[in-house]
């Protein structure tokens, strides 16, 4: 009874093999890094950081004719935090990056629900986040049209927490659905529209998007939303050796802590030329708003709110990367130059120049120059990528990033080192000859 059991088994897992397909595969990215400077001005009274740590991924994929599920499971953990002999994870690194379920609702519609990742053009606004370990994900549901050469999105999120008071099984709240965050990435509502046609040479998007925070009284009792809108712009054009690609965009409405959005905007421009089989220039400027602090519970400054910041504004993530929020804004001139050093192997070279958008107290605006180099190696079956960025910071930077020069080191750089290996265990697809 038994051999027959799992012979039926086997006959019906082979039948689902048939008619779906099942990929196995994973990733794991170690990456090295020596910070002198990272983010802020590092004292020279301090030693500089040095860590390892790893993102590990294991990603299944089902996919049938109407419908599609996806799970990512996600490690990302420090070189040495968990003792050695414990019998669980003390850092609480394991988590599920991404799990969804697409179903094809018939033409060219479908629907996407649960944790997903949202990328969009260059990433400016919504992004994936893949520089850092950890990633970006959203919880939401998301109707999608994409024809020949025209893509429909929109995308709904309403956020909750556990309620962690004696609440019913499941952690929901039974009363209410306040949902405290002190932050203005962790939004309780989202609500997005985005639209992109592309022609031979040139392709433009539009997206809209409304994050609601909720706002609480001085009581700490959950008082209304904040919401703030943002509606921008990516224009894109290829034809030849000649690229350029634009973005504009607006905010307003309320900042998470309550403050009025006015006349907030980032507004960029990058062109690029091959000027060789081997060699790739770039030029570019971005502006982003900043406030002015001129009127009381006011700001004019732009966020970028769920972009992969790291890509803009310098790899030394100075900017919008945790820091730089409602603050004096950005001016950003950038040069770049990319070279192909063999069949698998490649050098990028950019050199950025940064003032503020707005005056600092002392009536300041530059704040330094920061120079990126990232050498790049493909080898069979995995990839080697290393950096080093300098910063040579302007006197508006010492007063921006409250360190004063005489007691800021007097060199100020990042360095790190990442292996990416992306493993294919197992997969049921037919290979194309």
């Amino acid at each position: 009874m038994k051999r027959g059991y799992i012979a039926f088994i086997l006959v019906i897992l082979s039948i689902q093999f048939v008619t779906a397909q099942f990929t196995l595969d994973g990733q794991f990215r170690p990456r090295a890094e020596y910070r002198n400077g990272f983010q802020t001005l590092i004292p020279d009274a301090a030693d500089a950081g040095f860590a390892i740590n790893t993102r590990s991924r294991l990603n299944a994929a089902y996919t049938t004719e109407t419908f599609k599920v996806f799970l990512s499971l996600q490690d990302v953990s420090v070189w040495g935090e968990n003792a050695q002999i414990i019998p669980v994870d003390s850092n609480d690194s394991f988590s599920i990056f991404e799990a969804w379920a697409s179903l094809k609702l018939g033409g060219d519609w479908s629907t996407k629900l649960g944790r997903q990742v949202i990328s969009y053009d260059d990433q400016r606004f919504f992004g994936g986040l893949d520089w850092a370990q950890q990633g970006r994900n959203h919880d939401l549901a998301k109707l999608s049209y994409k024809g020949e050469k025209f893509v429909f999105d929109l995308g709904l999120a309403f956020n909750q927490d556990l309620d962690g008071n004696g609440g019913p099984l499941f952690g929901f709240q039974n009363q209410g659905t306040a949902y405290p965050a002190n932050n203005p990435f962790q939004y309780k509502t989202m609500q997005f529209v985005y639209l992109r046609q592309q022609w031979e040479h040139f392709s433009g998007s539009f997206l809209a998007v409304n994050t609601g925070f909720q706002n609480f009284d001085d009581a700490d009792v959950a008082d209304g939303v904040n919401n703030t809108f943002t509606l921008g712009t990516h224009l894109n054009y290829k034809k030849g050796s000649f690229g350029a690609a634009a973005n504009a965009f607006i905010q307003g409405g309320k900042f998470f802590t309550g403050l009025d959005i006015s006349g907030a905007y980032l507004l960029g421009l990058d062109l690029s030329y091959k000027a060789s089989s081997t060699v790739g220039l770039g030029l570019g400027v971005e502006l982003i708003s900043g406030d002015d602090a001129s009127t009381a519970g006011e700001t004019e400054a732009f966020l970028p709110t769920f972009g992969t910041n790291h890509k803009f504004n310098g790899f030394m993530d100075y900017f919008y990367v945790g820091n730089h929020v409602n603050s004096a804004g950005l001016f950003d001139i950038h040069a770049s130059a990319n070279f192909k050093l063999g069949e698998k192997s490649s050098l990028l070279a950019k050199v950025l120049n940064f003032s503020g958008e707005q005056d600092l107290p002392s009536g300041e605006t530059a704040l330094g120059t920061e120079i990126d180099l990232v050498f790049s190696q493909q080898f069979k079956g995995y990839a080697l990528k290393i950096g080093y960025s300098h910063l040579f910071p302007a006197d508006g930077m010492y007063e921006l990033k409250g360190v004063a020069e005489a007691d800021a080191a007097d060199s100020q750089n990042w360095a790190w080192a990442m292996l990416i290996i992306k493993p294919k265990f197992f997969s049921t697809e037919k290979k194309e000859k």
